[in-house]
Order: C-alpha cells, then structure tokens, then sequence
C-alpha cells in the first residue's frame, strides 16, 4: 500500500475537516483561530512536499494509482506556499466586504487538496477526482459573494465552462481507456509504445484531452472564461483561482501528454504549438485595449500560459531526450515564476483595495508612487518581471523558454521563438504603461495606504524573491531539472 508516499494528502484532508469544525466555534469576526490553523496547515503540508522532494524517490502506492515523485512533490510544495501567501493577502480584503468566513479557508484548503491528487496521479481516474476537487471548490469560493452580481455571474459562467472542458476531458481519457485498456498512465504508455492499437482512436481521443488542458490552462481558443471569472470574482479569489491551480494544471499537462503519451508526440506537439501561437497572439492584443487591471491580467495569463506552453513543444527529437527534457524544466521554471510574480501583482491590488471601493482599474493607480513610493516600486518590480525586463525572474523564464526551443536547431522551432518575442515586445507595452501611470501620473486618489504588518512584509519578500531569483536563477532551475529528469526516467 506504502501509505507514507499519500501521509500529506491523507494529513490535508484530516485538518481542512477539523477547521471546518473548529470555525464553527469561533465567534471572532477576524477569525484569527481560523486562520492560524489554517496557515499551520498549509505549512505542515509544505514541509512534509520538502521533505519528500529531499529524499529524491519515485513511490507508488494504492496499487499504483498514486505516484509521490520529486516533480510532485515540488509542484505541491509550490501550491502549499502559493495558498499560504494567497490566504496571507486576502485576508484584509476579505474582513472588509464580510468574506472572512470558515468557507474561505475550508474551501481553499480543499482546492489544494484537489491540486496535491491531481499532481500525484498515476491513474486517468484519480486526475479527474483531483480536478473536479479543485474546480468544484473554486466554483463555490467564486460565488461567495452572494449579493454581487458581477460574482454570481462569474461563478456561473465558470461552473459552466469548467463543466464542458471536465467533459471534454473525461470523454477524451475514456477514449484512451477504450484503446488502451488501461487507466495507468504507465500501462498506457507501454500499449502506445507497442504500436498494437488504434491510432484513429487515440488521435481522436488525444483531441479532447488537449481541449480539456487547454480549457483548464485558460489557452486560445478556451480561453473565454478567463477575463469574466477574474473581473466578476471577489480579488480574493482571483487570486486563489490565478496562482496554485496553474501549477496543477501544467502538472497534469506532464502526466497526461508526457508520461503517458509521448509515443503520439507528434500528433499533441502541432496541437500545443497553435495553442501557443494563438494564445500569445489574443492574449497580448486584447490586454492592450483593457481598462480594467484585473481584465488586463486575465489576458496576461492567457498569453503567459502560452508562452510555458511554448516549452512543452520540443520532443524527442532524432532519438534525442536533451530537448525535450530542456524545454518541460523551462516550462516548469517558467510557471513557478509566474505564480511567484502573479501573487505579488495582486497582492498589492488587495492592497489597494478597501470598503467600498475595488483597486481594479489601471486609473486607481495614477500617481501611487507618490502615495507610496514603495509599494510603486513593488508593483514595477512585478510588472517589469511580467514583461520579461532584466534582471527580473521573468527574463529568465522567458529566456529559458526560448532557448530550450532555439537549442533544437529546427528552423520551424527558431521561427516560433522569433514569433514569441515579438509577442513579448508587444505584451510590454501594457506592462510598461502601469509602471508609467504609477510614476508619472496625478494621483486621482489620496488616501492613505493602510495596512497591516504581516502584508506588508510579505509583499516586500515577494518582491525580492521577484528580483532574487531572477538575479540567481540556477538554484531553482536545478531543482526543476532534477524533477522533470526524474519524471522522464521513471
């Protein structure tokens, strides 16, 4: 059975249902005990993700459903902090519009529990258990807000949406099952490997898996839910819905297609290189012509999503594994850094944000450098990391990214990197033009910035790390290296 390989999923489990039941004796309406327990959850959970990833094996356990890898356990322990940090923003935000209740916590951790299942399957079964986890409490924290329409409406449409690319995907691994005859990503390989099977059935069945990452990813042509849900979901949530589910959505993303379907790498490599090409193509174009922040950074993930996805499109080239190996660690790379640069972004829009009044247009930001002067330099660090200006870790990403595919030294693959840098320069221009309104603008508002200690240092490290890691990148890209190598070789 080899139960210590799932201890932190069976441990996540325990302690989101005893917060459940702790809330319901809390009568604090800052639910200080709430959150505590909360954030002492989620960093047990980091630590025992750490903890596996630092003893470097590949276990698999309930009879081979779940495998406790060190790309797993990475991506998990990125989660953990991502929910941490989203939780540690949010809270002022939420205390100010009577959204600091047991639901925010209770269903965020569950959402993480979802990621954690969704990142350690080894089995078609147990991803869509881990998707539907996440996606159903996502869906729920979205509509919190119950006298909002713009919320109501968000949760709808993503319910919805989310619902077809479940379909989607579900009809597409049923596909799979039915050519395959098995639900083991590793089974499922062998059987594609031996060549003994329908390949109409598979390429068929390939298609609505694509769709259905593609929907999750928020890539062109699936990316219409994407701007409704971050403009008409509370920030909060935003936030929550924009920085750990991505981490589980490229996971999935590696096991499916990957692990368990590489020997059709030709057919899922075309498919991701329009994905790519169209997301960032839509995704910059309409984030110039937006007015509102969070709409505007809706369409950055949408382009940003398919920049990474550029990553994944070497394969295994003449016999050769060093490409494609090359390109899935920069696109780990490049996700995990721009979850750490998403956070931060909105978390200085929570910051911003106050009762009555949501920090969500690029006007609230007019004149915030003579409001405060740090907090202008925070968010131009973020917003100089997302337009890829060195020395940030978004450089880095990007050029991670470009040189995974330009090192392939097929002409088609060059073109492609030509093609994403000049997508970047145009994304720069609406990154650059925040940092332009904050500097050089009249400050529409006055008032003071208030907050809290805790806010505040945390998004002063998130900013450092911003810049840390994009100074001294090699240390995180080895540890992305080292866990996709070990993906690949079991």
């Amino acid at each position: 059975m080899n139960w210590p390989a799932v201890y932190p999923q069976i441990f996540l489990l325990a302690a989101a249902c005893g917060v459940a039941l702790a809330d319901l004796w809390v009568t604090d309406p800052r639910r200080r005990l709430t959150y505590w327990l909360t954030q002492a959850t989620l960093a047990i959970v980091a630590l025992s993700y750490l903890y596996q990833y630092n003893e470097g094996l590949s276990v698999y356990a309930m009879q081979r459903m779940v495998v406790s890898d060190p790309m797993g356990n990475l991506l998990s322990f990125f989660a953990a902090i991502a929910v941490m940090i989203s939780l540690a923003y949010a809270r002022p935000y939420a205390a100010s519009r009577d959204l600091l209740k047991g639901e925010l916590f209770t269903l965020s951790l569950f959402s993480l529990l979802g990621i954690s299942v969704m990142v350690s399957a080894n089995n078609f079964l147990v991803i869509y258990l881990g998707l539907e986890l996440m996606s159903l409490s996502l869906y729920a924290l979205t509509a919190m807000r119950r006298d909002s329409l713009n919320a109501s409406e968000a949760a709808m449409k993503y319910f919805v949406l989310g619902a077809l690319a479940s379909g989607f995907l579900l009809y597409g691994l049923s596909m799979m099952y039915g050519a395959t005859g098995s639900l083991e990503i590793g089974e499922v390989f062998k059987a594609i490997a031996t060549g003994q099977i329908n390949k109409a059935v598979l390429v068929f069945g390939l298609v609505f898996v694509v769709s259905g990452l593609a929907f999750k990813l928020g890539a062109v042509p699936f990316h219409m839910w994407v701007p409704d849900v971050y403009h008409g979901a509370p920030t909060a949530v935003t936030l929550l819905i924009g920085a750990a589910p991505k981490l589980a959505a490229f996971a999935i993303t590696i096991r499916l297609l990957v692990e368990g379907m590489s020997g059709m790498a030709e057919n899922w490599q075309q498919m991701l290189i329009v994905l790519s090409v169209g997301s960032m193509a839509i995704g910059n174009l309409a984030a110039i012509a937006q007015r509102n922040l969070k709409r505007m950074l809706a369409y950055s993930t949408i382009a940003n999503v398919g920049f990474m996805l550029l990553g994944l499109t070497p394969t295994v080239i003449g016999a050769n594994t060093l490409s494609a190996a090359n390109g899935y660690s920069s696109a780990m790379f490049y996700i995990v850094s721009y979850v750490m640069t998403t956070l931060g972004t909105f978390g200085i829009i929570l910051l911003l944000s106050r009762q009555g009044f949501e920090s969500d247009s690029i006007d609230d930001l007019k004149g915030l450098a003579r409001r405060s002067p740090w907090y202008a330099g925070v968010m131009a660090v973020f917003m100089f990391s997302l337009a890829g200006v060195p020395p940030t870790v978004g450089f880095y990403a990007k050029f991670s990214v470009l040189q995974a595919i330009v090192s392939t030294n097929v002409t088609g693959y060059i073109v492609l990197a030509i093609a994403a840098v000049v997508f970047s320069l145009i994304g720069a221009f609406y990154y650059l033009r925040l940092v332009k309104v904050m500097y050089f603008d009249e400050p529409v508002e006055t008032a003071p910035i208030e907050t809290n200690g805790e806010v505040r240092v945390l998004l002063s490290l998130n900013g450092a790390a911003v810049l840390i890691f994009g100074l001294l990148p090699g240390g995180l890209m080895a540890v992305c290296v080292n866990a996709i190598g070990k993906a690949l070789t079991t």
